[in-house]
C-alpha cells in the first residue's frame, strides 16, 4: 500500500483529469482477479467482488483526484507534476482500498454477499464525481455504503466516528453588479458598482446573524471582490464570489433566498443591474445512526474503545454525502498524525503528508465492517 500510495503521490492528476490514475487502479484490480467496471461518471471505476453465497451488497469508497497545489515537501515521492499535488490524502484512500480489495479477494468463498470497491474521481471539484457515478446507477442494488478519510488532526491509531450531520452542504455564488463607470472626479455621472458592491457584502454578512435561527448553523463567506483597475476611474462592474455552508435543508433554502433579496434590493436602490449565478454543491453529509453505532462497536473491537474519538461536525464538505443520501452507512476518519511535525500540516497545505501506517488502519476498518455484514 505504501508503494502504491507513493507512486500516485508522484503522479497526481486534477479533478476530472485522472486518466492515468484510473488506468493504474484498473491494472491493480485486474491483478487481484476482480471484475472491473470503468469510465463510470467520468473516470470512475468499480472493482466487483462477488461472494460464493447470496447476501448483502456493500460499497467501500475511495477518491483519487489531486489538487492544484505545488508540492513543497522534500521527500523522494514528491509530486513530479508541477503545480498538482495530493494534498488531501486521496492517494492514501485509494491505496488503502486497493489493499482491502487485494486481501478480501482471497476470501471470496467465505463471503455471503458482494462488495463494490468504488474508486471515485473528482471529489475536490463541484459538482463532484460521486453525483455522476450515482446517476449511472451504481447504488441500485446496494444495501450499505461506507467511506473513510485520513485525518491529520487525529493521532495515529485513533478513529473518529460520529452520527448525524458531520459535514456541511456547500454552495457557491457569483454576483455581478452592472453600474455605469466614469471619471473619479465626477461620481454624480456614474452608478458606482464598487460602492454598491461594498453595501452588498455588508448586507450578506448580516444574513446569518439576523435572519438564521441562532440554534442552527450557517456560514456566508466572501472570497472574491473585484472592481476597477485604475485609481481615478469609477468601475463599470463589480464581481463578488463567496460560499454558503449549512446543515439544515430549510436553512440552505433560506440563505439562498436572502442573498437574492439583498442583492436585488441594494442594486435596485442604487439604480444598478445585477446577475447571480448560484451553484448548489454537495449536500450535507449525514451519518446514519444505526450504521454509525454498528461501526463504532466494530472498530472498538479492532482497536480499543479508548481509540475511538467522537467527531465534531465541521463546515467542510465531502461529496460522499451523495452516497449517504441514497443508502444507509457512515463516513469515519482515521488518524494519520504522529510525533513528526511533517504529519501535522492540515489538509490542502503544500507540505501535507501523513503517517503511512494509517493505511493499514483504514484497511483493517473496512475488513472489520465487511466481516460483520458478509461473513
Amino acid at each position: 500500500m505504501k508503494n502504491w500510495r507513493r507512486y500516485m503521490h508522484q503522479h497526481p492528476e486534477l479533478s476530472f483529469e485522472e486518466v492515468h490514475t484510473a488506468k493504474y487502479i484498473e491494472e491493480k484490480l485486474t491483478e487481484f482477479g476482480l471484475e472491473v467496471k470503468k469510465q463510470i461518471g467520468g473516470n470512475g471505476l468499480i472493482g466487483v467482488l462477488k461472494g460464493e453465497e447470496p447476501g448483502k451488497t456493500l460499497v467501500l469508497r475511495a477518491d483519487f483526484d489531486a489538487l492544484p497545489i505545488k508540492d513543497e515537501k522534500d521527500v523522494p515521492y514528491k509530486s513530479t507534476n508541477t503545480g498538482v499535488m495530493h494534498a488531501c490524502g486521496h492517494d492514501g484512500h485509494t491505496s488503502a482500498l486497493l489493499g482491502t480489495a487485494r486481501t478480501l479477494s482471497k476470501f471470496r468463498e467465505k463471503l455471503k454477499g458482494n462488495i463494490l470497491f468504488v474508486f471515485q474521481p473528482a471529489e475536490e471539484k463541484p459538482p463532484g464525481g460521486a453525483k455522476f457515478m450515482i446517476e449511472e446507477g451504481i447504488l441500485e442494488d446496494v444495501d450499505y455504503v461506507f467511506g473513510a478519510h485520513l485525518a491529520s488532526d487525529i493521532p495515529l491509531g485513533k478513529i473518529g466516528i460520529g452520527e448525524g450531520y458531520q459535514m456541511a452542504a456547500v454552495d457557491k455564488f457569483e454576483i455581478t453588479i452592472q453600474g455605469r463607470g466614469g471619471h473619479g472626479a465626477r461620481p454624480h455621472h456614474t452608478i458606482d458598482s464598487l460602492v454598491i458592491g461594498t453595501s452588498v457584502v455588508e448586507g450578506l454578512q448580516k444574513i446569518v446573524s439576523r435572519s438564521v435561527d441562532p440554534l442552527k448553523s450557517a456560514v456566508v463567506s466572501i472570497g472574491v471582490f473585484h472592481a476597477g483597475n485604475a485609481f481615478n476611474v469609477i468601475p463599470d462592474t463589480a464581481k463578488i464570489e463567496g460560499t454558503v455552508r449549512t446543515f439544515d435543508g430549510a436553512v440552505r433554502d433560506q440563505v439562498e433566498a436572502e442573498i437574492n433579496a439583498i442583492v436585488k434590493g441594494i442594486t435596485s436602490g442604487f439604480h444598478a443591474d445585477y446577475e447571480i449565478d448560484y451553484l448548489r454543491g454537495y449536500p450535507a453529509l449525514y451519518n446514519h445512526k444505526e450504521e454509525t453505532k454498528t461501526v463504532h462497536g466494530l472498530l472498538s473491537e479492532t482497536f480499543t474503545e479508548e481509540d475511538i474519538v467522537e467527531l465534531e461536525p465541521t463546515m467542510g464538505a465531502e461529496d460522499f454525502a451523495y452516497f449517504l443520501e441514497q443508502k444507509p452507512g457512515t463516513y469515519f476518519k482515521v488518524g494519520s498524525q504522529n510525533e513528526d511535525e511533517a504529519t501535522h500540516y492540515p489538509h490542502h497545505h503544500p507540505k501535507f503528508d501523513f503517517d503511512e501506517r494509517a493505511l493499514v488502519n483504514i484497511s483493517k476498518s473496512f475488513a472489520k465492517i465487511v466481516s460483520h455484514y458478509l461473513l
